[in-house]
């Protein structure tokens, strides 16, 4: 009987604890369409005017915000590009030098010998790793020599006479041109035939 008696008293409690969320979510209700109804009673009672006003102030402030926005994003913008600008070389730089460093390395041993076979050969070390670093950054020369003089990617020093097979053909390199990732970054000098 004890049980049955509990299970009545937890039924009742939870019929009681429906009922008033019931009740709550009724007078929820009929706050909100009181409310409703005072606001459409104040619509109601402002002017034309005024609504006008509201809406007006409304829109200014909504502009007002927008144009905040822009303007903290184009600042933003031009900072992060500046930034981007000031440090983009870098990487370059920072893979330079250790190259850098053989250089020095390189002057100091000079002062003391006397062997020119192997400053000869250091100076080739040091050239061939600025060559590999330049490579692996995108780095890459022209072979111009022979090849028909192209106004995108030479520049004539000079013409001078040249035999028929020669006519209109880079026959010397004055000054190398380079690409960076496929993009001219510096024109080769020549001199083409005529």
């Amino acid at each position: 009987m004890k049980k049955k008696d509990k299970e009545k008293a937890v039924d009742q409690e939870e019929r009681q604890a429906a009922e008033e969320t019931q009740n709550t979510a009724d007078q929820a209700e009929q706050q909100n369409a009181d409310s409703n109804e005072n606001a459409e009673n104040d619509k109601k009672e402002l002017s034309k005017e005024e609504e006008l006003e509201i809406k007006l102030a409304e829109l200014n402030d909504k502009y007002l915000r927008l144009y905040s926005d822009f303007e903290n994003f184009r600042k933003r913008t031009i900072r992060e590009k500046g930034d981007l600008i000031a440090n983009a070389s870098e990487g370059v730089v920072k893979d330079m030098l250790p190259i850098m460093d053989d250089f020095e390395r390189a002057i100091e041993n000079n002062q003391t010998s006397d062997d020119a076979e192997s400053i000869k050969q250091g100076f080739q070390l040091i050239y061939n790793k600025l060559d590999n670093t330049l490579k692996s950054k995108g780095l890459k020369a022209m072979d111009s020599k022979g090849e028909t003089f192209d106004i995108d990617h030479h520049e004539a020093i000079t013409n001078i006479p040249a035999e028929e097979d020669q006519k209109g053909k880079v026959v010397d390199v004055v000054e190398k041109g380079y690409f960076l990732n496929d993009k001219v970054l510096r024109y080769a000098k020549v001199v083409v035939g005529q």
